[in-house]
């Protein structure tokens, strides 16, 4: 069964934008499969095989006018020298349009697992040229089948939207959070030891094996697991690198490659010239829940919802479904999304700046929590407007905790 994603309509509409398009994001989210479902008659060419990846890399020319276009090439990043190919190929078509007033159709469609190299090669080939989209696992709406939104933390929009909401209990939603999202796994309910160790081993094989050296790729799976039990924590190189055995210039690397590999995002903390006490170390979420309840060893829902754990992976989950929700929409959550705590330890989960106006937001996995906003106010020193907080939970429905915060049902994100 195919489920449809929220990302095709605005890739249908950036085809009569751009003679190219690039796809990156975390192995096994569906880039390939929903390209070609969206795109059936076009040509197809992936460099995981060998014969392409060698022309591509050997002689892009003819690589490509092998292929002709529109083409579709999955794993991009196994032949970077090839988008400067790309480049000079749409721009030729540009220069043989130029006296006509209409756009360029769409050539390329490129697709790839690392987030890093992609975006350096795009940004330096094809400045212009392509439009980059990032593609993340199943969000929830998806799953549901629903059309979605970016979530949009203005009480006003979602007063409005709460009507269809479908209320999910917390023992409901850690079964979504054991589950993940990955496509895959979660349409054919493969065999979840078997689907997540082959996905590490491939991630391991194909991903990091060519950033680090193969020598240390046990090292590098342990790291794996060190840092997922630290999802929704702020990092802390140096301690994360001790429970490895590695330093802590490698931890950070390694960190890097999680990031560039598109399997954890790093949420940074907001500043401005006017915090003096704010902490500025940013914090690490796993972008899928499964992975990263695999990854800790959690074998049932309902253990890993009554374990010490339960509130770091309820935060990781609305975090990596607001995430997915703005991704699926378009857009980019870098210079959107922050977080906040000071020396004092006060903190503020979530901040979204939207607009020179602050929405700030409070993940809680229980429900009656009365003084979930009582840090809000601690963002009147940046002298800005603060917008109605939010305290996201697992309530059945949107309602006020005070004059100035709402509670906020976590089925609520994406809809």
């Amino acid at each position: 069964m195919y489920y449809h994603r929220q990302l095709e309509r605005k890739i249908i509409e950036l085809t009569e934008e751009y003679a190219c398009l690039t796809l990156f994001g975390a192995r096994q989210t569906g880039k390939s499969t929903m390209i070609r479902n969206l795109f059936p008659e076009y040509e197809y060419v992936t460099l995981d095989s060998s014969r392409e990846r060698i022309l591509a890399t050997d002689d892009p020319e003819l690589f490509l006018s092998a292929h002709g276009t529109p083409l579709i090439i999955d794993e991009i990043q196994k032949a970077p020298g090839l988008m400067e190919n790309i480049k000079i190929r749409i721009d030729e078509a540009k220069l043989k349009r130029v006296n006509e007033d209409v756009s360029l159709p769409i050539m390329y469609i490129l697709t790839g697992s690392n987030t890093h190299e992609i975006r350096e090669g795009a940004s330096e080939s094809l400045a212009g040229r392509t439009a980059l989209i990032e593609v993340s696992s199943l969000s929830e709406c998806e799953k549901l089948e629903k059309k979605g939104c970016a979530f949009i933390p203005d009480i006003e929009v979602l007063k409005r939207k709460q009507t269809g909401l479908i209320p999910k209990n917390r023992y409901e939603v850690f079964d979504e959070i054991f589950l993940g999202g990955m496509p895959e796994y979660w349409t054919l309910r493969l065999n979840r030891d078997t689907f997540f160790e082959s996905y590490i081993a491939t991630y391991l094989e194909k991903d990091v094996s060519r950033m680090v050296n193969v020598g240390r790729l046990d090292d590098f799976r342990k790291f794996m697991r060190v840092v997922a039990l630290r999802t929704s924590q702020q990092l802390d190189y140096t301690e994360i690198g001790n429970a490895v055995g590695i330093d802590a210039r490698t931890a950070k690397n390694w960190i890097s490659i999680l990031e560039s590999s598109g399997i954890v995002m790093i949420l940074q903390p907001y500043a401005n010239n006017l915090a003096k006490r704010i902490i500025k170390t940013p914090k690490i979420y796993f972008m899928d829940t499964g992975l990263c309840a695999f990854l800790c060893g959690w074998t049932d829902a309902g253990i890993l919802e009554a374990s010490s754990m339960a509130g770091a992976f309820f935060e990781t989950y609305v975090v990596s479904e607001i995430v997915k929700s703005i991704r699926n929409d378009g857009k980019r959550v870098e210079n959107t999304l922050y977080y906040y705590r000071d020396r004092d330890q006060k903190e503020v989960d979530l901040i979204f700046e939207i607009d020179q106006t602050l929405y700030p937001v409070e993940i809680k996995k229980g429900i009656g929590k009365d003084k979930a906003n009582k840090n809000f106010s601690i963002l009147e020193q940046y002298k800005m407007p603060i917008a109605t907080g939010l305290v996201i939970d697992t309530s059945d429905r949107l309602y006020p905790l005070s004059k100035d915060a709402y509670y906020c049902p976590v089925g609520m994100i994406g809809i």
